[in-house]
């Protein structure tokens, strides 16, 4: 969607030209904890977690809690109301039309800006996100949101999380941990763009603490308007298989010796699961979408396909691999799931 250049200067009077209040849907799940918590550091902002009627959820200080009903679209629009930003984080299970009744409140509401469930690979490349089965779902609400005319959009997409995607299995980054195998995607060399839960909070509360607007033409610094109907692109870790292997290696203590090393054409193994999916295995979908981004063609590689990450103009920090290596092999040393 093309976007009409707008300056704070040209504004009516009592514009604001920051983010002050925040509403989070999902402010206490893995990616919606790590984005409070760095806003609250930040003490810049005044965040409302919305949260359902019978939410057990426990919550830091510091942040407001409105109850909702999503059945009742005038609890949701009632808690919208003012705020700046609504941020959408949503688990797999939730249904289907829950992003789509907070989208109708907030236009409701009048909040300017939305940031959908994406947590994405590259959000830009549309064919990929396809074949990874996931871009109706993913276009959806932005058309929504551009339909309805009152907010804009921004996705931030960050890759798969490290954190969640390494333990699970040879179904995603192609390791199991516990039984020490590795099963390596072509000749497991190609790079991927990884993020990790804190990165992707500090990513979102440096976003937010930029300007909305430009204050005239001259003005050439970074803001949020810079972003509009379009993606922001938070990174951890730019690794291949091999790079996490060799992590495993060191914290683990263990030589490749120890391992059992298989390889697949990734084409290969992306369209055979792509048939077990549509053949009804759930399994299969995760199969699907994790083979695709180790495609040879580099689009899980944000550098590699030209991508301007967050990382330098937000000044976000370098990660440890071998640190978020050690979190997951001690999440399985202690037989957690993230599937209970």
């Amino acid at each position: 969607m093309s976007k009409q250049i707008r300056y704070a200067s040209q504004q009516p009077e009592g514009f604001k030209n920051y983010i002050e209040n925040v509403a989070i849907v999902g402010a206490a799940g893995h990616i919606g904890s790590e984005i409070v918590k760095y806003l609250l550091q930040g003490k810049k902002h005044k965040i409302t977690a919305l949260t359902r009627a019978d939410s057990k959820a426990e919550l830091p200080s510091g942040i407001s809690v409105a109850k909702i009903d999503y059945d009742n679209p005038a609890t949701m629009v009632d808690a919208l109301r003012g705020q700046d930003v609504l941020i959408i984080t949503l688990a797999v299970t939730a249904p289907r039309d829950t992003q789509s009744k907070l989208i109708s409140a907030a236009a409701s509401a009048g909040v300017p800006w939305i940031f959908p469930n994406e947590w994405s690979p590259d959000g830009a490349n549309k064919q990929m996100l396809r074949d990874m089965m996931v871009g109706a779902r993913a276009e959806a609400p932005r058309a929504q949101i551009e339909e309805l005319g009152v907010s804009r959009w921004i996705g931030l997409s960050c890759g798969f999380w490290y954190e969640w995607s390494l333990p699970i299995g040879t179904g995603t980054f192609g390791f199991d941990i516990k039984n020490r195998e590795a099963v390596f995607f072509d000749d497991g060399t190609q790079k991927i763009s990884t993020s990790t839960w804190p990165q992707c909070g500090r990513a979102m509360a440096g976003l937010l603490s930029l300007k909305v607007l430009p204050e005239d033409e001259s003005d050439k610094d970074l803001t949020l308007e810079s972003f509009a109907y379009g993606w922001a692109y938070p990174t951890s870790f730019t690794v291949s298989q091999k790079d996490m292997f060799a992590s495993l290696l060191r914290v683990t203590g263990t030589r490749e010796s120890d391992w059992k090393i298989s390889h697949e054409d990734s084409r290969v193994r992306w369209a055979k699961a792509k048939e077990e999916f549509e053949q009804g295995s759930r399994l299969a979908f995760r199969k699907t979408m994790y083979t695709r981004i180790f495609f040879p063609t580099g689009e899980g590689n944000l550098e590699q396909s030209g991508r301007k990450t967050l990382n330098g103009p937000l000044n976000l920090p370098k990660e440890d691999l071998d640190e978020y290596t050690k979190q997951c092999v001690d999440f399985v040393a202690a037989g957690k799931s993230w599937f209970g």
